[in-house]
């Protein structure tokens, strides 16, 4: 191949391409964007992926309109999806408010009471923890309660 000089070469790529060339077209464009990187307001974006939601709009069109491409406003709508759930969930347990109150009076300990002086709240189990969770569930639990079986009450009463 190097003893072939490079007239013969270019001949006989020609002629054994002229077939293909002579249906594609010779003209190449090349696009080249003159203009810097744009940056976006946290409020442009917001009001972009707006529109992008709204259910007469496809978001090709509106990254389209706005000259951006499909990727990086779907990123923005990930990012905007993402801010929503972080902003209206916790980050993680929190804790409780606590209110202390004196037991309620009863028939029984009302005639207990004229004879004594303060009133007793009723005895109650070392280590006794009332937990209070969302949807208005209470549990109590003392310092007897086996742990394994507690993380499994909780985690049901989690799921439901």
């Amino acid at each position: 191949m190097d003893g072939i000089t490079p007239i013969l070469v270019l001949e006989d790529e020609s002629a054994h391409t002229s077939g293909r060339k002579s249906a594609r077209s010779g003209r190449v464009e090349v696009l080249v964007r003159a203009d810097r990187r744009r940056s976006w307001t946290a409020e442009q974006k917001r009001r972009i992926v707006a529109e992008s939601l709204e259910p007469d709009v496809t978001p090709a069109d509106v990254a389209r309109r706005y000259g951006i491409g499909t990727g990086l406003l779907y990123t923005w709508r990930r990012q905007m999806v993402s801010l929503q759930s972080a902003m209206s969930t916790p980050s993680g347990p929190q804790f409780a408010s606590v209110e202390l109150s004196p037991a309620p009076l009863t028939a029984t300990s009302n005639r207990a009471v004229s004879s004594a002086s303060e009133v007793r709240p009723p005895p109650r189990p070392d280590g006794l923890i009332e937990i209070q969770l969302s949807g208005g569930v209470s549990l109590r639990v003392d310092a007897h309660v086996d742990g394994r079986a507690l993380r499994r009450v909780l985690g049901a009463l989690e799921d439901r």
